[in-house]
């Protein structure tokens, strides 16, 4: 794998979709400071600071694409779940992606599929992970309770790199036998982490909300949903 360090840059992601022509397989963009980070459904994520994670990788697994690609979100949020708990902290995950620790999201997840014309160029994973924002910084996200590796543990600024390269490394460690199997080869480790389940929630999908009992993830990683009158698979969403 490749390192590539900015310290400025709109977006790791678009960054790298932007240029995935020129940027080798299994490239990692790290960035100091994102002035337009997003997140998933096009909502943005907030930059806490220069100590923080702003990372996407660029990914070339295949000539066309594949549903199993889907899932790299998932597989990521396992990763990152496995590398918190090195550090003492009891994570969760919230369907679809989301890492939670206490129940204040500490990472986000965006993975975009890139095509020139019906051309497959491949896929641009990214993630930002709150590492050193403080308790002033983390008030400025009004809308989400949100922490940081810092305020869960006495993390300094200058082991960044080092969670950083845990977090690649154990990505990378068993990516080939992610994609061989898809979500399957996680979903054990994926549920046992889950703090979604057997709880009534409510799912964003694009403008509209669906209600009901979380019941189980299905092997692709979609998640059934259950109300007195109907079900639901839901392969896209966000629980509010």
């Amino acid at each position: 794998m490749e390192f590539l360090y900015l310290d400025e840059v709109n977006s790791t992601n678009l960054y790298g979709k932007s240029n995935i022509d020129l940027l080798a397989d299994e490239t990692v963009i790290v960035a100091n400071r994102q002035s337009a980070g997003r997140g998933r459904l096009s909502r943005a994520w907030l930059d806490l600071g220069e100590g923080n994670l702003f990372v996407s990788i660029v990914l070339k697994p295949s000539n066309k694409f594949d549903e199993k690609f889907a899932n790299l979100t998932q597989y990521l949020s396992v990763v990152l779940c496995k590398v918190f708990e090195e550090y003492g902290l009891k994570p969760q995950i919230k369907w679809p992606n989301d890492v939670l620790i206490n129940g204040k999201k500490i990472s986000g997840i965006l993975c975009e599929t890139v095509m020139q014309g019906s051309s497959f160029k491949g896929l641009v994973l990214g993630f930002g992970v709150n590492i050193t924002a403080g308790g002033n910084d983390v008030e400025k996200v009004v809308d989400k309770s949100v922490t940081s590796l810092a305020l869960e543990t006495n993390f300094q600024h200058k082991d960044k790199d080092e969670f950083l390269k845990k977090v690649i490394n154990l990505f990378f460690k068993e990516y080939n036998k992610f994609l061989d199997s898809g979500f399957e080869f996680i979903k054990h480790e994926y549920i046992n982490r889950a703090c979604f389940l057997e709880k009534e929630v409510c799912i964003q999908v694009f403008d509209e909300v669906k209600t009901g009992i979380a019941k189980s993830v299905s092997d692709s990683g979609a998640l059934l949903l259950e109300n007195v009158n109907e079900k639901f698979v839901l392969t896209i969403g966000d629980i509010l």
